[in-house]
């Protein structure tokens, strides 16, 4: 039995990077979407944001010379770059797949429309949202909290390469310590950092629990549908 029948899974760009300057990673790639067909398999509604940040992360082109505005759009054009190579990824495997754009461009893809979403969802397809909310200055973990209470998800799926959320850099610090499970207001007092405090807000508000977890290692999308306790939760 799943526990969860409509997901929004949240990717980061940089985990699709490679090795020798590839921006995407075929391999990284093939890895992802082969756990995204899984779940796909078992009955599973899929929505997808994945940010740009192999590509270009806006808010980094400042400190450069970019217009802060500017930089945002080029941002947004490669998540949609990334959306597209998920697609064709996805294809490739036999499974259907729509790429949803927040700014119009059609032929690369179609216009986001909550209601073309779901239809869309309803029709077997992975819908990868891509173009973060279609507004300069708001990230890719807000666009997916968005995107998620639109869509009507039950839960929002954020991968990344630490299986949880500590209470400090596991990376750095070896005496870190997980947490299972967390509320949001907790999390809050606890200055935790597992998104930007607009997409947080976003969640709490809106009941929409987060599960962080390690998309890198294998099976683990798979487990947490199946209800196994994966990485942390944070709920109210």
């Amino acid at each position: 039995m799943i526990k969860y029948k409509r997901i929004l899974l949240k990717l980061s760009g940089e985990s699709l990077l490679g090795q020798e300057g590839q921006s995407i990673d075929p391999i990284r790639l093939n890895e992802y979407c082969s756990q995204i067909k899984e779940i796909i398999e078992l009955g599973v509604q899929v929505g997808i944001v994945i940010g740009g940040g192999n590509i270009f992360r806006g808010i980094k082109g400042v400190g450069k010379g970019f217009d802060r505005v500017k930089g945002d759009y080029m941002g947004m054009l490669a998540t949609v770059i990334n959306g597209l190579a998920i697609q064709s990824m996805l294809e490739s495997m036999g499974r259907k797949a729509k790429v949803f754009t927040a700014i119009r461009m059609e032929p690369v893809g179609e216009g986001y429309r909550k209601e073309n979403v779901i239809e869309a969802l309803n029709q077997g397809y992975v819908t990868i949202l891509t173009g973060g909310t279609g507004n300069p200055f708001f990230t890719t973990d807000t666009a997916s909290a968005l995107r998620a209470v639109e869509i009507e998800a039950e839960v929002m799926l954020k991968g990344t390469r630490v299986d949880g959320v500590y209470n400090a850099d596991p990376e750095k610090n070896k005496s870190a310590v997980k947490f299972n499970e967390i509320t949001f207001e907790e999390a809050y007092r606890k200055n935790l950092n597992i998104m930007d405090l607009t997409a947080f807000t976003m969640c709490k508000e809106n009941n929409l629990p987060v599960i962080i977890f390690d998309m890198n290692k294998k099976g683990n999308l798979k487990k947490i549908i199946l209800g196994e306790k994966i990485g942390t939760l944070v709920k109210n």
